[in-house]
């Protein structure tokens, strides 16, 4: 699932500075969405670029992809939104009562209209009628946003249940603690959280609840060092993050995809050279590299803009932009190990004191390293094709 992250920034926060303050934050935190007022948002446009999701409160006013074609074109280009959200001023936040009968809806009328805008209601779950309206909105709802009053998970919990495969079900949160529980309800959690928040903090750390969600955690072994064999030169990649790594963390890669060694980043100074901590000197070109979509790719096929996996010691795992790739020849270690199942892989890596990989007595330069020793690792026992896990019979040796 992908979670994503909508920060509130429509009149109900304030006026056009406040509501700016809080765009401005979402889009350098890295959220996925806004919702605001129809008239702000060419003024979102203008900030930057992001997702922006308006509240329509009257129905019968005619959208942009509603008209003619030869219309378009005098309408200004930056006030059409991404998406549109009914319920505001209306039945959704009980402005309007709820009717007896749903198919008298008002809000649901204007969700049911032709266009090829998404579509989304906005509820307040002030009873269980609204519960049960949520699920009917859902039905013709790209996305469902539900409010909490004097929140419970219950609401939320029945509604994961009954809606969530068919709609994009956004709990909206006032904090990231928040945010964090919503993502985590009934184990599978809502698909995003709407945020209420003045709090750039709170901004910037519901971002990181949305990463950490998204994120896997790995189950890291160690494997038996066989043999550690110079075997002359190949050419050599260095993958050169956007990020800073910290001096725990790495990258996964192997000459069998099923057996990825960890190799530290470049985190420490030596004698020999300044420290890199955006560096991981991973290997020869014909090695697989962990990416966060938890395929791999060749180290020979990276290039700056792809995504790539970092890894801690403990597992945690987060995505790094690739800066740069460089390849050059060097001289090469052939490090041959054993997993706990008797399963034998390899790995190629650069003969030189600044690669260090993770064993049980630490982080160790690859120059160090002697049969017998114990080598963190990533190992799953399935094949690869193009980088994806398959059920199927391939031998690598």
């Amino acid at each position: 699932m992908t979670r994503s992250v909508w920060v509130k920034a429509d009149d109900t926060v304030g006026d056009w500075d406040d509501r700016r303050a809080r765009i401005t934050t979402a889009l350098e935190a890295g959220a996925d969405w806004v919702l605001v007022d129809e008239d702000d948002v060419s003024r979102v446009r203008e900030l930057g670029d992001i997702n922006v999701a308006a509240f329509r409160t009257d129905g019968d006013v005619t959208l942009v992809d509603d008209v003619d074609a030869d219309d378009v074109e005098e309408a200004e280009p930056n006030a059409q939104p991404d998406a549109v959200i009914v319920g505001k001023d209306g039945e959704g936040d009980a402005t309007i009562d709820l009717p007896e009968d749903f198919s008298g809806s008002a809000d649901l009328s204007t969700l049911r209209r032709d266009g090829d805008l998404e579509r989304g209601a906005y509820i307040r779950i002030l009873a269980k009628e609204y519960e049960q309206f949520a699920e009917t909105a859902a039905e013709e709802a790209d996305y469902t946003i539900v409010i909490g009053e004097d929140w419970t998970i219950i609401p939320l919990e029945n509604l994961i249940a009954r809606i969530g495969e068919e709609t994009d079900l956004i709990a909206g949160v006032t904090s990231a603690e928040e945010a964090k529980t919503a993502f985590e309800t009934l184990e599978i959690g809502s698909d995003s959280v709407l945020l209420d928040s003045d709090d750039p903090d709170e901004i910037r750390k519901t971002v990181e609840v949305r990463d950490e969600a998204e994120r896997e955690s790995l189950d890291l072994e160690y494997a038996e060092v066989l043999d550690v064999e110079q075997i002359g030169s190949a050419d050599r990649v260095c993958v050169d993050t956007g990020s800073l790594l910290e001096h725990d963390e790495g990258m996964l890669v192997g000459s069998m995809a099923r057996g990825l060694v960890f190799v530290h980043a470049e985190t420490a100074d030596s004698p020999y050279v300044a420290s890199r901590p955006f560096r991981v000197n991973a290997g020869a070109v014909h090695a697989y590299v962990r990416t966060p979509d938890g395929g791999t790719k060749y180290l020979s096929e990276l290039q700056s803009g792809d995504e790539v996996q970092v890894v801690d010691l403990a597992g945690n795992t987060r995505e790094a932009i690739v800066g740069r790739v460089k390849i050059e020849k060097r001289p090469m270690f052939r490090v041959a190990l054993e997993t706990d199942n008797g399963d034998r892989v390899e790995t190629l890596l650069q003969n030189a004191e600044t690669i260090k990989v993770a064993t049980r007595d630490g982080r160790t330069a690859v120059t160090d390293l002697e049969a017998g020793d114990e080598l963190r690792l990533f190992y799953e026992d399935t094949a690869r094709h193009f980088g994806e896990a398959v059920e199927e019979s391939i031998i690598e040796k």
